[in-house]
């Protein structure tokens, strides 16, 4: 799908400038489809090389309303510049997300440090950083690595006392995700499914596989899955769990945030949804987009299983090749410039990650994995103030398990075209089929 020749066709503010002498269409990365196949890499050089701030439209798609549009922003500076600058681009005035949310909720979705702007977004930061210490997350190393020997083990087994092929996402990855989170929450081992299930609801909600039927609100349309109505259910296990926590505290981040007086009881509600949902999905889709990644490039994998390349190296380069979020969306405060386009107070800007992570200007050879690419300044846990808090853990999780499938398979092939998410946010795999016999992986096969 398409947009406008023209820039400023449509719903484009009014004063934006045409781009003269322009014969290609502006391309549409707006739509959550157009990511069913991989990365639209076409659509994302043409925006670089010609529209690298490039006005699209927000048109109505999969039942959800059209919006007014944004400002789609592709080049590796520019992202980094929105990223780093929250007094001009916002996360406080519309949060975070493309779709506009309900002027309602909007004070209720602020209560979240990932909608917040310096100073009250480093307050917030820094009260959960007393908990997501970098020595509780090293200690972890052991039982992550436990787990990933375990799950590797027993999906490897099973296909091969089958056809030779297990799906990794169901197999492996699903698993291996939410219980090192539930682990570092303190969540019940017969608690620890709502993870998931809430995860596939409020990340995976223009996936009618992962989001089920969807809820209709009052109008008859789609019930935003963020909105406070559609979390009561998260919220209430989140307190409950808190009050446990107080009575029988454990070596766990709930035990520290439920202990500590100075977060109020719906920041600590918020804290749990954005540590359930993000620190359960930023690993849960970049490990079987590494793990596809090494697949398709046999060299690349022999390189990681005879040490060749450092398992940390080669981390940083699966994230910039498969980056697990896709945008994230900012709020012009005030009119501004960028890449010489006109910004005005109040527009919306969303900054593309798989776009900027295959900037020519700033990566040699980027359709090239290089797993020694150095340096490597992706922009897959963001920059600035919000980048990912949670880093720290999603790179330990992620070299843990390829360590763990370098040891144990001599090679990786993909026995059927993964299926990917429907999503413009997040960039999700629902099934990857690896082959896992010993003679697989003669020859990898690219899927992006």
């Amino acid at each position: 799908m398409t947009g406008s020749a023209d820039p400023d066709a449509g719903a484009a503010p009014q004063g934006a400038p045409a781009i003269s002498g322009a014969p290609d269409a502006v391309p549409d990365v707006f739509d959550p489809r157009g990511y069913a196949d991989g990365l639209p890499h076409a659509a994302y050089r043409l925006l670089r090389d010609r529209y690298p701030v490039a006005w699209q439209e927000e048109h109505e798609v999969l039942g959800w309303p059209a919006g007014p549009g944004f400002w789609a922003v592709t080049r590796h500076a520019d992202v980094v510049r929105v990223l780093k600058d929250a007094r001009t681009f916002s996360s406080h005035l519309g949060a975070t997300q493309i779709r506009d949310p309900d002027p309602a909720d909007l004070p209720f979705i602020r209560r979240m440090m990932l909608n917040q702007d310096p100073p009250d977004h480093g307050r917030l930061r820094r009260l959960v950083s007393r908990a997501f210490t970098r020595g509780r997350i090293d200690r972890f190393e052991a039982v992550v690595r436990e787990r990933a020997r375990r799950l590797l083990a027993a999906a490897v087994g099973t296909a091969r006392a089958g056809d030779g092929v297990c799906d990794l996402v169901a197999s492996v990855t699903d698993d291996y995700a939410l219980l090192n989170l539930a682990d570092l929450l303190g969540v019940p081992p017969g608690e620890r499914g709502l993870i998931l299930d809430w995860t596939r609801r409020v990340i995976g909600y223009q996936d009618p596989d992962e989001a089920g039927p969807a809820a209709s609100g009052p109008d008859g349309r789609p019930a935003d899955p963020r909105s406070p109505a559609m979390l009561q259910d998260m919220f209430a296990f989140a307190r409950e769990l808190a009050a446990h926590k107080r009575r029988h505290p454990g070596e766990d981040v709930l035990t520290v945030l439920a202990s500590d007086r100075e977060l109020a009881t719906p920041e600590l509600e918020m804290f749990f949804f954005l540590l359930t949902i993000a620190g359960n999905d930023t690993v849960r889709s970049a490990a079987p987009g590494g793990l596809l990644a090494l697949a398709g490039d046999p060299g690349a994998y022999r390189a990681l299983r005879t040490g060749a390349v450092g398992a940390t190296t080669c981390v940083e380069e699966l994230l910039r090749w498969h980056p697990p979020v896709l945008t994230f969306r900012r709020t012009a405060a005030r009119d501004t410039e960028l890449a010489g386009r006109p910004i005005r107070a109040g527009d919306k800007v969303v900054v593309f990650h798989g776009s900027a992570n295959y900037d020519e200007r700033v990566y040699a050879g980027p359709h090239r994995l290089d797993l020694a690419r150095s340096p490597n300044p992706h922009v897959s846990f963001g920059d600035g103030p919000h980048v990912c808090l949670g880093a720290h853990l999603a790179r330990l999780q992620l070299r843990v398990l390829y360590e763990e499938t370098a040891g144990l398979l001599p090679a990786l092939a993909v026995a059927a075209p993964p299926r990917r998410l429907v999503s413009n946010f997040i960039h999700g795999l629902k099934s990857l089929p690896l082959r896992v016999d010993e003679v697989a992986g003669a020859a990898g096969t690219a899927y992006r």
